[in-house]
């Protein structure tokens, strides 16, 4: 017996029969497999993982659509915009004398006719999109193209012909199919199964007319998630998806004249919105979108030559103010990292104030194009009038057509979000106006945005580092940290070269995720510090000295280090030294 018996890349859905047919002939009952993996995913984690296979999988985005072919390997990496309950399917069946699984597929693969044997099992459905915001410097290099496709084509055809295990390596393309799946009712009781499933002729058909009306700029996917505890999928998470990708024509497009059934799948024709059956999923952090960049030890000597050249850059950005260089750099490097009673302990929002609508034009700009080149998932509000009156910033559910109503707001964790206010101008707020400043001040305040499901609301925990360029104080976003911008330089800052670059993502996606503590003879210096600046002005209150901590843990992780030192400690007193002397 020569070559490899599974083709994982090319026909993942002859390695899933396969091992099926395997576990069943070793004496296992299908009803033993609900979920429960027989082997198949076993086999995906080593090939990707243990084999270095993960490189070779396409990743499916707007510019490999084109190419990339139904019933391969693909990895999909998106935010779960909407969760949309479980579906119900025929996950074994007996045909004649032996036992086939539709697992991981929208149809099954064989005439089911009315067979008695059948295991119903059940998997999650999530409507995911490319994460909001997301710079272009993150998206992988895919050295793959069709080239690989036709290769894949070629190997299957060359599959086929030899004489091979049929379980092992049924041309997908030749097979009959049939829809098995019934939804979930809204009241979380399954829809009933029909009394007998024809089967129908259908073909997968080519991904060059399968997907033709995908949307090319923004390629959402539906994801179904299998052998998954609940808890371990949230809204707003990224991820990437490993699985099949799978398109087959025979799928409805509209809605089942059925009222009683409610399908799930409605406004997400196979056609526009692609299916990826999940093997493997993993939660992505901000550092996983970093490309090229070293994974180094967060060494301070290292970590302190970058935030060097950072701060020069961030300074030159910012008309050679370094106060406000240095609240920015702290603002960059914030994240929620603790939840105390409604206290997100960690977030730093700014305000930078001062500027016009005419001194925007020249910053606004420039630091918009910082961020991108530094952060990989970054948004900007325009703050007007019309704006406000006219957005929708928070979610809402549609529950006619069982969908979230993505808003502006609905953000992973790690977005930074820039709100200009000097646009603004006085006028009348309507309802949804009021709503949505409502909206913007509970992010700014408590890291959280009300969800609206029509009947009832729900704070959903957000972790977004917030800005705000408003020409006076912000009344709209209250900031922690309000710092008068004053440049002296209207030059322009160079524009950095990969290598810093790099260096300068790492250095941001990393040292915040920093651990931090303040020793004991800090801890009595610290405390020491603040009495004595409360007996030095009354109005200084709890919120001010909890913004000094959280000051004081961005200076120190900023340097690399893990505990509190006296040196560092000053520096945060001058910067609140210098910020105060401005707000006079």
């Amino acid at each position: 017996m020569g070559g490899p018996p599974y083709d994982c890349l090319a026909n993942p859905l002859g390695a899933v029969r396969s091992t099926f047919e395997k576990a069943v002939g070793s004496g296992r009952h299908p009803s033993a497999f609900e979920g429960n993996d027989w082997g198949a995913v076993d086999l995906f984690r080593q090939f990707l993982f243990q084999e270095s296979g993960l490189s070779q999988v396409p990743i499916l985005n707007p510019k490999t659509i084109s190419w990339v072919q139904p019933n391969t390997l693909v990895r999909y990496r998106g935010m779960i915009q909407d969760m949309l309950g479980n579906e119900f399917y025929v996950g074994a069946f007996k045909d004649g004398n032996l036992w086939r699984t539709n697992k991981f597929t929208d149809v099954s693969q064989y005439p089911m006719g009315s067979s008695p044997d059948m295991c119903v099992w059940e998997r999650r459905l999530l409507y995911c999109v490319p994460v909001p915001g997301q710079s272009s410097w993150t998206e992988p290099s895919c050295d793959m193209g069709p080239n690989w496709s036709s290769q894949t084509r070629e190997k299957r055809r060359r599959m086929d012909d030899e004489d091979a295990d049929p379980m092992d390596l049924v041309p997908d393309d030749d097979i009959k199919s049939s829809p098995t799946t019934k939804k979930m009712r809204e009241d979380g009781f399954p829809s009933p199964l029909p009394e007998a499933m024809e089967s129908k002729p259908g073909s997968s058909g080519s991904s060059m007319s399968s997907f033709q009306q995908v949307d090319k700029d923004n390629l959402p996917c539906l994801v179904k998630i299998y052998d998954t505890p609940e808890l371990e999928l949230k809204l707003n998470d990224v991820f990437e998806f490993i699985g099949v990708l799978t398109f087959d024509s025979e799928l409805p497009v509209e809605k089942d004249d059925n009222e009683d059934l409610d399908d799930a799948m409605v406004g997400l024709p196979p056609n526009k919105v692609p299916r990826l059956h999940c093997f493997i999923h993993r939660k992505l952090a901000v550092h996983d979108f970093l490309q090229g960049s070293p994974i180094m030890e967060p060494k301070p000597h290292l970590v302190k030559e970058i935030r060097e050249a950072l701060f020069r850059h961030l300074t030159a950005v910012l008309g050679n103010d370094g106060v406000a260089a240095h609240f920015m750099l702290l603002h960059l490097l914030s994240k929620v990292h603790a939840r105390v009673d409604d206290v997100a302990v960690g977030k730093l929002s700014l305000n930078l104030t001062g500027l016009s609508k005419e001194s925007m034009s020249v910053f606004g700009t420039r630091i918009s194009q910082a961020f991108k080149d530094l952060l990989p998932f970054t948004h900007s509000i325009p703050l007007t009038l019309e704006y406000l009156n006219a957005a929708s910033l928070a979610p809402k559910k549609d529950y006619q057509a069982n969908r979230l109503i993505p808003g502006v707001l609905q953000l992973p964790e790690g977005s930074h979000l820039t709100v200009d206010e000097t646009q603004l101008q006085s006028g009348t707020l309507n309802s949804n106006g009021v709503e949505n400043t409502n909206v913007l001040k509970t992010l700014s305040e408590f890291q959280k945005v009300e969800y609206d499901f029509q009947y009832y609301k729900m704070e959903m925990a957000a972790d977004v580092q917030l800005l705000i360029f408003s020409e006076g104080k912000s009344n709209i976003v209250p900031a922690d940290v309000v710092v008068p911008f004053q440049p002296s330089s209207l030059e322009s800052s160079e524009t950095p070269v990969a290598e810093p670059l790099e260096a300068w993502r790492w250095y941001l996606a990393t040292v915040r995720s920093l651990p931090h503590s303040i020793g004991s003879e800090m801890q009595k210096v610290v405390e020491d510090d603040l009495v004595a600046a409360r007996q030095a002005n009354r109005n200084l209150g709890s919120q001010d000295f909890s913004r000094w901590l959280t000051m004081a843990r961005l200076v120190s992780t900023s340097f690399g280090e893990t505990n509190l030192s006296l040196e560092h400690w000053q520096l945060v007193k001058e910067l609140e030294r210098l910020r105060m002397e401005r707000l006079k």
